[in-house]
């Protein structure tokens, strides 16, 4: 743990730094298809939100801005001072906020399946009161139906449950706190301070965030452009690994792209 976020760091110390954040109710270690991959390219650091997996577990207020900072002082931490970023649902409401508060520590950014704006408040505040009541497992199952596609959930029924049990396992305090993080965010102002070359990735299939939600992103941000993925649901990374990896190797290094 480093100053209250937990990181696990794989590939060379002095290849370039990219950061991964996961969704909300993960860890980490939701990058793992992606990671043998990007590793040989990176020095790839994933770390767990601020309330969730080995991280720090405080009673709060969450926000989004608070889960930035923590993010910084994460890299001060490392001693990296620019990294690419890539982050799913939480993960990518994160990357907004640093791309638009903190430029300079930003080189390429990648967002996946997230949004700028995601209500109901009321929605997320309901839910965050019910995981305060020790009643996150009640919820666990529609939760995660929203992470895949029934067609994927049919044939990885292993899968899916271990992303269950990741889901569970994610302490309530902490997924409270940041279901309230989200219902009071509201980054579409942030947006056009963004600079930073970014992808923008949307799943056709995603109830939880649909794609109109990354179309809305990729309009107000300079620098971006749209890819929409058939076949896979929240968790596009994990239902479409190989499409996912492929996209973001393309974007974080251009140049590699057309060489190949």
């Amino acid at each position: 743990m480093t100053r209250g976020l937990n990181a696990v760091v794989d590939g060379p110390a002095d290849a370039p730094a990219l950061l991964l954040g996961s969704s909300l109710g993960t860890t980490g270690a939701m990058w793992q298809p992606q990671v043998a991959a990007l590793a040989t390219r990176y020095r790839v650091i994933r770390y767990d939100h601020l309330g969730h997996g080995g991280s720090a577990v405080p009673a709060g207020p969450y926000t989004i801005d608070l889960l930035g900072r923590k993010v910084l002082r994460l890299l001060d931490d490392l001693g990296v001072a620019r990294v690419h970023y890539a982050g799913l649902s939480l993960g990518g409401m994160v990357g907004m906020w640093l791309a638009a508060h903190a430029p300079e520590r930003i080189d390429r950014l990648a967002l996946l399946c997230t949004s700028a704006s995601l209500g109901p408040a009321d929605g997320w505040r309901a839910r965050a009161a019910t995981v305060r009541a020790g009643r996150l497992d009640s919820i666990a199952d529609a939760i995660v139906e929203r992470w895949f596609t029934p067609a994927f959930a049919a044939s990885r029924p292993d899968t899916v449950a271990a992303y269950r049990d990741l889901l569970v396992s994610t302490p309530a305090v902490g997924y409270a706190g940041c279901c309230e993080a989200i219902a009071a965010m509201d980054l579409r102002p942030d947006l056009a301070a963004v600079r930073a070359p970014t992808l923008v990735i949307g799943a056709a299939d995603d109830p939880a965030i649909p794609p109109e939600q990354a179309a809305a992103i990729t309009e107000r941000i300079r620098a971006a452009r749209l890819v929409v993925l058939d076949g896979a649901a929240h968790l596009a990374n994990v239902e479409q690994p190989e499409a996912v990896t492929r996209l973001l190797v393309d974007h974080l290094d251009p140049e590699g792209a057309v060489r190949r």
